[in-house]
């Protein structure tokens, strides 16, 4: 009776502490400083199918890359690309919308001479400290554009 009390408590324990160990939401960090439309859209597709996937995205635009936040961005980041017709600007703004942060490397508005009122709304200028964080968080995906 003993041994059948002991082996029925454990099997509850495990049945109980199943769902805690339940997978948690992976995490995505795309960091995206290519000059390239092609690349910079092609960053932006595979971050949005990771987010179709279940994945929580997070985005930091770097170098010429940062120029995807700006309200008046360049051609090259409005332009439709094909096959779809979409721009990187775009299908980052989709992103943004589907509930992704995207942010800008703390140095890029300094460096570039202008204010965060020149970014899109809902992009703001990122904090070291929370990016590194981000890096070093338990099963992080890291992709590098």
């Amino acid at each position: 009776m003993r041994k059948t009390l002991a082996a029925a408590t454990l099997g509850l324990a495990a049945l109980s502490t199943s769902p805690a160990l339940a997978e948690e939401t992976p995490k995505l960090v795309t960091i995206l400083t290519s000059p390239d439309a092609q690349t910079q859209l092609m960053g932006m597709v595979l971050t949005m199918q990771s987010m179709q996937q279940g994945a929580e995205a997070y985005v930091l635009l770097c170098g010429p890359a940062g120029d995807l936040a700006l309200k008046e961005a360049p051609a090259a980041a409005t332009a439709p690309q094909k096959p779809k017709g979409m721009s990187p600007q775009a299908l980052m703004q989709n992103i943004m919308a589907g509930g992704a942060t995207v942010e800008v490397c703390a140095i890029y508005l300094p460096n570039k001479g202008i204010e965060a009122s020149a970014l899109l709304e809902g992009v703001s200028a990122a904090k070291p400290p929370t990016v590194a964080a981000r890096l070093l968080a338990d099963k992080t995906r890291i992709m590098s554009f």
